[in-house]
């Protein structure tokens, strides 16, 4: 095959590097874009989409299920059913209309795309292995956008009865038991959506608390939930080996329970694709990752790299930032990845969303804070929607009234993450917000009454 020259290459067309791909384009750049398998990396092709698509599919069919006894709606449906073959397929389905659209966005901003797994030669040079043979490509500027895969630990192996999300979310069959090793935003994510599905769900986690990276208010509602689920909590644990369909659990007092499981789902956390060949390049590493500055500039002038191979948050929309940043300052434009806030959300039942710091970060940071807590039991659109478990809180500095950090828990509240961060970004105050007419009935009320409280006092609490 004939090299292949050009100015941009980017390696992953996940979140961060089809965006860079598709905003390079459009800014003039003769970009390349190498994938291995399909466009959209993990959160459109086994993760983001798919764990909402099935999260979505269990919530509507545990409403239906909840509808078969008495309920104060006054609504009857009897024994519903599920045929799960179908809803995968609806969700497969989600994930080929999405695939096509990013290559259409693709193609119509004039990225071109070449499939096949890329290994670096040196800094300017990548051998893509694909179907056809192996096309050598070289480039001014290429970004690493490989993305991150699940971990996997040596006693539990992939295979078989052990899954990682991926697999997780793949199955045809509602299975009747499923232990998930994990205790974090992948595994309560998936294990609720079983759980409501009708399987019998363990959760196993090693620290003692669920969501260990959330203060315990939020993670409350969660855990109480999980309770309603019947969904099995142990905290404190590791899981050793799974045979015969019996996971062995080493418990914190010391003794060893044997738990029974169709399936073990292994949710640990992820770690950086870097087998594309990065260790020919002796990057500075931070860890496992790729080091990075505010540009998105490797140790390696010409290579930029971003998303989860450059570490923590591994989120898919801090990645297309990031992605827009590089393909900017590749054209020549004054561009830097300055973020004052990255929106988190947690997928759980109820929804987390954290922006910003907490009231215990800004303390580390000797800044004085004031907190406003508003709790949803105390709004109307909470309550006609039967779910009124949860509350907003902000933190704003006490000299200036500036919001620093808003988290909440509460059905849905991931629609309200962008409106958080917004506050944010632009420095607003508290009191701008208290001040901002919130249309009602709405659960964003919540977060004016919040503000009013941090303020010296809420109008309806």
């Amino acid at each position: 095959m004939k090299d292949i020259q050009v100015k941009l290459l980017v390696i992953g067309a996940g979140p961060g590097g089809y965006v860079c791909a598709i905003k390079a384009a459009k800014l003039g750049i003769d970009t390349l874009l190498v994938e291995e398998s399909k466009p959209g990396g993990t959160c459109l092709n086994v993760g983001c989409i798919p764990s909402k698509a099935v999260i979505h599919a269990a919530d509507e069919f545990y409403k239906a299920v909840s509808f078969a006894s008495v309920n104060e709606l006054g609504i009857s449906a009897q024994n519903p059913t599920i045929d799960f073959k179908k809803t995968i397929a609806w969700k497969d389905g989600i994930v080929t209309r999405l695939n096509d659209g990013v290559e259409s966005l693709l193609k119509r901003a004039g990225a071109n795309t070449l499939y096949g797994k890329a290994h670096f030669l040196d800094g300017k040079t990548v051998e893509v292995h694909t179907d056809e043979g192996v096309q050598k490509v070289q480039a001014e500027t290429i970004v690493v956008a490989t993305g991150s895969e699940p971990i996997e630990i040596p006693s539990l192996p992939f295979g078989g009865q052990v899954l990682s999300s991926t697999e997780a979310l793949a199955l045809t069959a509602v299975p009747e038991s499923m232990v998930i090793v994990g205790g974090g935003y992948i595994g309560l994510e998936i294990g609720s959506a079983y759980a409501k599905l009708g399987s019998s769900i363990t959760v196993v986690e090693a620290s003692d608390n669920i969501l260990p990276q959330y203060d315990s208010a939020l993670t409350a509602p969660v855990l109480k939930r999980l309770q309603k689920l019947n969904v099995d909590v142990i905290t404190g644990a590791s899981a050793k080996a799974f045979r015969d369909g019996q996971l062995e659990v080493d418990l914190k007092d010391g003794s060893t329970q044997s738990l029974t499981a169709d399936y073990v789902l292994v949710t640990v956390g992820r770690k950086p694709r870097t087998d594309c060949g990065v260790e020919e390049l002796s990057l500075t590493m931070n860890g496992p990752f790729i080091s990075i500055d505010n540009n998105c500039q490797t140790s390696m002038r010409g290579v930029y790299a971003i998303g989860d191979i450059t570490g923590e948050p591994m989120l898919a929309h801090r990645a297309m930032a990031q992605g827009e940043v590089v393909a900017e300052l590749i054209a020549g434009h004054n561009s830097v990845f300055d973020k004052a806030c990255i929106p988190a959300v947690c997928f759980t039942d109820p929804e987390i969303v954290t922006v910003g710091i907490s009231s215990q970060e800004a303390q580390e940071q000797n800044i004085e804070v004031s907190v406003g807590q508003f709790p949803l039991q105390a709004n109307g659109r909470a309550m006609t929607m039967e779910r009124d478990d949860g509350f907003i809180r902000v933190v704003a500095r006490k000299d200036n009234g500036v919001v620093l950090g808003i988290q909440a828990v509460g059905y849905q509240v991931s629609e309200l993450s962008a409106a958080f961060a917004l506050a944010i970004e632009m420095s607003a105050r508290v009191e701008d917000i208290a001040e901002t007419i919130h249309a009602h009935p709405t659960i964003s009320e919540g977060f004016q009454e919040a503000c009013m409280v941090a303020l010296g006092g809420g109008l309806h609490i």
